[in-house]
């Protein structure tokens, strides 16, 4: 049985790729933070499956042979007749930042339900995962927050991703709301550095982080892209430098990133409270790593690294 379940969505993204002669083509990829976690970690060698809703149309059958080829258990997969498998279209702006339009209104994913899930699958894992855009609408809401709350009672390792997406709320004054409002059930929160805003309402590093602390998380992972990542514990807060790298698409090297981070995880046989210093340091440069080098391809999935790559970079490639 899995020792990684994701809980969320699992999408088609269409990434813009630019030809010789200018025209852009959009390339169909799987993707959804849930399901790219669930995959890296599979990919180094740790058992995962994801919990999720996809369309009984030909982006769904796809999305579940990706999964599949990538040995992620499916049994908590629910292909549905009735709703369709959530679109995304990401492009690159002339600022380098990604713009997203999502075709998503009463997709498949937003239609799970709390009966739809199978607890056994959460009964036998070390760590339930979820995100930010399961609680944008309901009846996924509720389904994940409770699944949540199952897993927590059952002494499981809860790890959470805000995953900012702007264009999927209706304010922001209603994200932080809600993005907040999950946090005192969870050990390791993984932010951005606008996403710790949002969570906090603070641009204060150490008093962001104190704020989290007080949750009783047990560790927050800051992504800060190319400068790498900071891990903060009630311990203290250390910063580690990512890897020099030529970026071609950052396009889920922050999920590759945290798949990384959580196998490391389930392998040190720990939970996060009990890691060390150097525990952290080792888990955050192969994380680090992990991350740099998924960002060197086109695509989420298809740009995921393998362990011998990742060991590699580590040996060869000079941080920044």
């Amino acid at each position: 049985m899995p020792e990684i379940i994701t809980i969320g969505e699992l999408i088609i993204d269409f990434t813009a790729v630019t030809d010789k002669s200018g025209e852009i083509f959009y390339k169909q990829n799987a993707g959804g933070a849930p399901a790219n976690v669930a995959v890296m970690a599979s990919k180094l060698g740790i058992s995962s499956g994801f919990i999720g809703k996809i369309g009984k149309d030909m982006f769904g059958k796809y999305l579940k042979d990706v999964l599949n080829s990538h040995k992620v258990n499916t049994d908590g997969l629910i292909m549905d007749n009735n709703h369709s498998t959530t679109l995304a279209f990401v492009k690159n702006n002339s600022t380098g930042e990604r713009d997203f339009v999502f075709y998503r209104k009463n997709s498949a994913d937003q239609n799970l339900n709390y009966s739809d899930i199978n607890l056994k699958l959460i009964d036998s894992c070390k760590i339930f995962h979820f995100g930010a855009l399961s609680l944008t609408a309901e009846p996924v809401k509720t389904a994940t927050i409770s699944a949540v709350e199952y897993a927590k009672s059952k002494g499981k390792i809860i790890t959470y991703d805000p995953n900012w997406r702007p264009a999927l709320w209706n304010s922001r004054s209603e994200a932080e709301l809600i993005m907040r409002s999950v946090l005192s059930l969870c050990d390791i929160v993984k932010v951005s550095e606008e996403e710790l805003l949002i969570l906090t309402d603070s641009g204060n590093l150490l008093t962001s982080v104190a704020k989290l602390l007080n949750y009783g998380i047990s560790i927050v992972c800051i992504t800060q892209g190319a400068k790498g990542c900071i891990i903060a514990t009630k311990h203290g807060i250390e910063r580690y430098p990512t890897f020099k790298v030529d970026i071609v698409d950052t396009l889920g090297a922050g999920d590759s990133f945290f798949g990384a981070f959580l196998a490391k995880i389930v392998k040190s046989g720990k939970r996060p409270e009990d890691l060390t210093t150097d525990d952290l340091k080792n888990i955050a440069v192969y994380s680090n790593a992990c991350g740099a080098l998924s960002s060197t391809k086109h695509g989420a999935i298809p740009a995921m690294p393998t362990h011998e790559e990742i060991l590699d970079c580590i040996g060869r490639i000079k941080t920044y």
